[in-house]
Protein backbone atom coordinates (compact mmCIF):
# COMPACT_ATOMS: atom_id res chain seq x y z
CA UNK A 1 0.00 0.00 0.00
CA UNK A 2 1.40 3.68 -0.75
CA UNK A 3 1.71 5.49 1.86
CA UNK A 4 0.78 9.72 0.97
CA UNK A 5 3.06 11.72 2.86
CA UNK A 6 1.38 15.09 3.68
CA UNK A 7 3.51 18.38 3.28
CA UNK A 8 1.71 21.12 5.55
CA UNK A 9 1.55 24.36 3.87
CA UNK A 10 3.94 26.88 5.44
CA UNK A 11 2.50 30.47 5.76
CA UNK A 12 4.52 33.18 3.86
CA UNK A 13 4.26 36.01 7.04
CA UNK A 14 6.83 38.00 5.48
CA UNK A 15 5.22 38.36 2.26
CA UNK A 16 2.05 38.92 3.22
CA UNK A 17 -0.23 42.63 2.74
CA UNK A 18 0.07 45.36 5.24
CA UNK A 19 -2.15 47.90 6.04
CA UNK A 20 0.20 50.86 7.07
CA UNK A 21 1.00 52.14 3.59
CA UNK A 22 4.45 53.40 4.76
CA UNK A 23 6.85 52.09 1.77
CA UNK A 24 10.77 51.52 3.59
CA UNK A 25 13.68 52.57 1.59
CA UNK A 26 16.33 49.62 2.62
CA UNK A 27 15.67 46.38 4.32
CA UNK A 28 17.61 43.55 4.16
CA UNK A 29 21.46 42.49 6.29
CA UNK A 30 24.04 44.27 7.71
CA UNK A 31 27.67 43.08 8.44
CA UNK A 32 27.97 39.99 7.10
CA UNK A 33 31.51 38.06 7.20
CA UNK A 34 31.81 36.40 4.03
CA UNK A 35 35.18 35.02 2.05
CA UNK A 36 35.55 36.58 -1.12
CA UNK A 37 38.20 36.65 -3.80
CA UNK A 38 39.12 40.40 -5.33
CA UNK A 39 39.35 40.78 -8.77
CA UNK A 40 41.13 44.26 -9.65
CA UNK A 41 42.95 44.07 -12.75
CA UNK A 42 46.29 43.89 -13.05
CA UNK A 43 46.90 42.35 -10.13
CA UNK A 44 46.97 38.92 -8.78
CA UNK A 45 43.34 37.49 -7.33
CA UNK A 46 43.46 37.96 -3.85
CA UNK A 47 41.64 35.62 -1.40
CA UNK A 48 40.09 37.60 2.04
CA UNK A 49 37.09 38.07 4.13
CA UNK A 50 34.61 40.64 3.28
CA UNK A 51 31.41 42.11 5.36
CA UNK A 52 28.63 42.52 2.95
CA UNK A 53 25.64 44.65 3.43
CA UNK A 54 22.91 44.26 1.07
CA UNK A 55 19.16 45.78 1.02
CA UNK A 56 16.26 46.32 -0.89
CA UNK A 57 13.57 48.89 -0.91
CA UNK A 58 10.07 47.39 0.02
CA UNK A 59 7.04 48.72 -1.40
CA UNK A 60 4.14 50.21 0.86
CA UNK A 61 1.91 46.95 0.83
CA UNK A 62 4.34 44.37 1.59
CA UNK A 63 5.24 43.51 5.15
CA UNK A 64 9.13 42.24 4.99
CA UNK A 65 11.34 41.14 2.51
CA UNK A 66 13.22 37.49 2.31
CA UNK A 67 16.67 37.96 4.30
CA UNK A 68 17.52 34.52 3.59
CA UNK A 69 17.80 35.17 -0.19
CA UNK A 70 20.47 38.20 0.76
CA UNK A 71 22.75 35.23 1.79
CA UNK A 72 21.58 32.67 -0.60
CA UNK A 73 22.82 34.85 -3.47
CA UNK A 74 26.56 34.70 -1.26
CA UNK A 75 26.56 31.23 -1.04
CA UNK A 76 25.44 30.00 -4.15
CA UNK A 77 28.81 30.37 -6.42
CA UNK A 78 31.93 31.70 -5.07
CA UNK A 79 31.88 35.22 -4.80
CA UNK A 80 34.15 37.04 -6.76
CA UNK A 81 34.47 40.88 -5.73
CA UNK A 82 35.79 43.54 -7.97
CA UNK A 83 34.47 46.98 -9.78
CA UNK A 84 33.13 45.19 -12.60
CA UNK A 85 31.24 42.71 -10.55
CA UNK A 86 29.16 45.50 -8.53
CA UNK A 87 26.83 46.02 -11.28
CA UNK A 88 26.30 42.31 -11.40
CA UNK A 89 25.96 41.79 -7.90
CA UNK A 90 23.04 44.62 -8.07
CA UNK A 91 21.24 43.22 -10.70
CA UNK A 92 21.29 39.55 -9.03
CA UNK A 93 19.77 41.28 -5.81
CA UNK A 94 17.29 43.15 -7.62
CA UNK A 95 16.23 39.92 -9.22
CA UNK A 96 16.25 37.92 -6.75
CA UNK A 97 14.22 40.03 -4.29
CA UNK A 98 12.20 40.75 -6.69
CA UNK A 99 13.16 44.97 -5.91
CA UNK A 100 13.24 48.11 -7.86
CA UNK A 101 15.76 49.77 -5.79
CA UNK A 102 19.24 47.81 -4.77
CA UNK A 103 22.02 48.39 -2.31
CA UNK A 104 25.09 46.99 -1.98
CA UNK A 105 28.52 47.24 0.16
CA UNK A 106 31.51 44.78 0.71
CA UNK A 107 34.19 46.32 3.02
CA UNK A 108 37.39 44.36 2.96
CA UNK A 109 41.39 44.85 3.81
CA UNK A 110 43.09 45.20 0.56
CA UNK A 111 47.36 44.12 0.04
CA UNK A 112 50.09 45.42 -2.11
CA UNK A 113 53.24 44.18 -2.36
CA UNK A 114 55.44 47.49 -2.65
CA UNK A 115 59.39 47.54 -2.50
CA UNK A 116 61.59 50.25 -0.06
CA UNK A 117 62.82 52.67 -1.85
CA UNK A 118 66.62 52.05 -2.18
CA UNK A 119 66.87 48.89 -0.94
CA UNK A 120 63.70 47.20 -2.72
CA UNK A 121 62.68 45.04 0.51
CA UNK A 122 59.37 43.79 -0.27
CA UNK A 123 56.84 44.09 2.03
CA UNK A 124 52.56 44.12 2.31
CA UNK A 125 51.08 47.44 2.82
CA UNK A 126 47.62 46.78 3.83
CA UNK A 127 44.33 49.17 2.83
CA UNK A 128 40.76 49.62 3.91
CA UNK A 129 38.33 49.50 0.94
CA UNK A 130 34.93 49.58 -0.02
CA UNK A 131 33.34 48.39 -2.79
CA UNK A 132 29.52 49.96 -2.81
CA UNK A 133 26.44 50.59 -5.34
CA UNK A 134 23.35 51.11 -5.91
CA UNK A 135 20.57 50.82 -8.57
CA UNK A 136 18.24 53.41 -7.73
CA UNK A 137 14.72 54.26 -10.38
CA UNK A 138 17.05 52.73 -12.52
CA UNK A 139 20.34 54.51 -12.19
CA UNK A 140 23.45 52.87 -11.69
CA UNK A 141 25.95 54.25 -9.19
CA UNK A 142 29.51 52.17 -8.76
CA UNK A 143 32.01 53.31 -6.03
CA UNK A 144 34.50 52.41 -4.49
CA UNK A 145 36.38 54.17 -1.17
CA UNK A 146 39.82 53.11 -0.10
CA UNK A 147 41.46 54.40 2.73
CA UNK A 148 45.11 55.10 2.31
CA UNK A 149 47.69 55.62 4.92
CA UNK A 150 50.47 58.18 4.11
CA UNK A 151 53.07 61.01 6.26
CA UNK A 152 52.63 64.66 6.48
CA UNK A 153 54.98 66.94 7.09
CA UNK A 154 53.44 70.66 7.86
CA UNK A 155 55.17 73.56 5.43
CA UNK A 156 54.70 76.38 8.43
CA UNK A 157 56.34 74.13 10.57
CA UNK A 158 59.25 73.79 8.31
CA UNK A 159 59.60 77.30 7.18
CA UNK A 160 59.50 78.60 10.71
CA UNK A 161 61.89 76.50 12.73
CA UNK A 162 65.49 76.22 12.62
CA UNK A 163 65.74 72.51 13.21
CA UNK A 164 63.18 69.95 11.53
CA UNK A 165 59.37 70.14 10.84
CA UNK A 166 56.70 68.21 12.37
CA UNK A 167 55.35 65.39 10.72
CA UNK A 168 52.71 63.18 11.49
CA UNK A 169 50.88 59.89 10.29
CA UNK A 170 47.97 61.08 8.14
CA UNK A 171 44.36 59.28 6.77
CA UNK A 172 43.19 60.31 3.22
CA UNK A 173 39.21 58.78 2.29
CA UNK A 174 38.68 58.72 -1.20
CA UNK A 175 35.02 58.03 -2.50
CA UNK A 176 34.94 57.47 -6.50
CA UNK A 177 32.26 56.73 -8.49
CA UNK A 178 33.23 55.09 -11.49
CA UNK A 179 32.28 54.11 -14.98
CA UNK A 180 33.87 50.41 -13.75
CA UNK A 181 37.30 50.97 -16.14
CA UNK A 182 39.37 52.13 -12.99
CA UNK A 183 41.17 49.48 -10.62
CA UNK A 184 41.45 49.57 -6.66
CA UNK A 185 45.23 49.69 -7.02
CA UNK A 186 45.36 52.59 -9.17
CA UNK A 187 43.17 55.12 -6.96
CA UNK A 188 45.81 53.77 -4.33
CA UNK A 189 48.56 54.91 -6.54
CA UNK A 190 47.38 58.28 -7.43
CA UNK A 191 46.42 59.05 -3.51
CA UNK A 192 50.22 58.56 -2.61
CA UNK A 193 51.79 59.73 -4.84
CA UNK A 194 49.99 63.32 -4.07
CA UNK A 195 50.90 62.76 -0.09
CA UNK A 196 53.78 64.27 1.46
CA UNK A 197 55.43 60.63 1.57
CA UNK A 198 53.88 57.30 1.11
CA UNK A 199 54.27 54.34 3.57
CA UNK A 200 55.65 51.21 3.65
CA UNK A 201 56.02 47.75 5.74
CA UNK A 202 59.40 47.42 5.60
CA UNK A 203 62.35 50.16 5.33
CA UNK A 204 66.49 49.53 6.12
CA UNK A 205 67.94 52.29 7.12
CA UNK A 206 68.94 53.92 3.51
CA UNK A 207 65.56 53.48 3.18
CA UNK A 208 63.98 55.34 6.26
CA UNK A 209 66.80 58.44 5.17
CA UNK A 210 65.07 58.49 1.57
CA UNK A 211 61.38 58.76 2.93
CA UNK A 212 62.43 60.97 6.06
CA UNK A 213 64.26 63.68 3.26
CA UNK A 214 61.26 63.32 0.86
CA UNK A 215 59.53 64.09 3.34
CA UNK A 216 61.23 67.11 4.52
CA UNK A 217 61.52 68.21 0.56
CA UNK A 218 57.73 68.08 0.04
CA UNK A 219 55.77 69.31 2.87
CA UNK A 220 51.65 69.72 2.59
CA UNK A 221 49.21 71.40 4.28
CA UNK A 222 46.49 68.89 4.93
CA UNK A 223 44.40 71.36 2.17
CA UNK A 224 47.00 70.91 -0.29
CA UNK A 225 46.78 66.84 -0.47
CA UNK A 226 42.94 67.10 -1.27
CA UNK A 227 43.43 69.80 -3.77
CA UNK A 228 45.94 68.14 -5.32
CA UNK A 229 44.46 64.74 -5.49
CA UNK A 230 41.35 66.73 -6.82
CA UNK A 231 43.56 68.34 -9.61
CA UNK A 232 44.31 64.20 -10.75
CA UNK A 233 40.99 63.10 -9.93
CA UNK A 234 39.14 66.27 -12.51
CA UNK A 235 41.41 64.51 -15.55
CA UNK A 236 40.92 61.01 -15.29
CA UNK A 237 37.00 60.81 -17.49
CA UNK A 238 36.65 57.38 -15.97
CA UNK A 239 35.97 59.32 -12.57
CA UNK A 240 32.04 60.64 -12.52
CA UNK A 241 31.80 62.29 -9.05
CA UNK A 242 34.31 62.17 -6.05
CA UNK A 243 34.79 62.73 -1.85
CA UNK A 244 38.51 62.92 -1.06
CA UNK A 245 38.92 63.64 3.16
CA UNK A 246 42.23 64.06 4.56
CA UNK A 247 42.89 63.66 8.46
CA UNK A 248 46.43 64.59 10.38
CA UNK A 249 46.45 63.21 13.27
CA UNK A 250 48.60 65.94 14.89
CA UNK A 251 51.75 65.08 16.47
CA UNK A 252 51.83 68.80 18.53
CA UNK A 253 48.41 68.93 19.16
CA UNK A 254 45.66 67.01 20.89
CA UNK A 255 43.08 67.62 17.71
CA UNK A 256 43.55 66.45 14.37
CA UNK A 257 43.75 68.56 10.97
CA UNK A 258 40.68 67.72 8.23
CA UNK A 259 39.84 68.88 4.52
CA UNK A 260 37.22 67.50 2.35
CA UNK A 261 36.47 68.25 -1.38
CA UNK A 262 33.32 67.25 -3.12
CA UNK A 263 32.19 67.02 -6.36
CA UNK A 264 29.00 65.60 -7.65
CA UNK A 265 26.51 62.50 -5.80
CA UNK A 266 28.68 59.91 -3.68
CA UNK A 267 27.19 57.46 -1.47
Amino acid sequence: MKTTTFTPTIADIQNSQDARNIALDKVGIKQLLHPVIIEDGELPAQHTLAKFSMFVSLAATVRGTHMSRFVEILNETETKIGVLHTPLMLQKIIDRLHADNAYYEAHFPFFITKCAPVSGAKSLMDYQVTLSGKIEAGKLINQITVVVPVTSLCPCSKQISEYGAHNQRSEITLKAVTNGTLSIHTLIQLVESQATCELFGILKRADEKWVTEKAYNNPKFVEDVVRDIAIRLEKLDAVLAYEIASENFESIHNHSAYALSRSGEVI
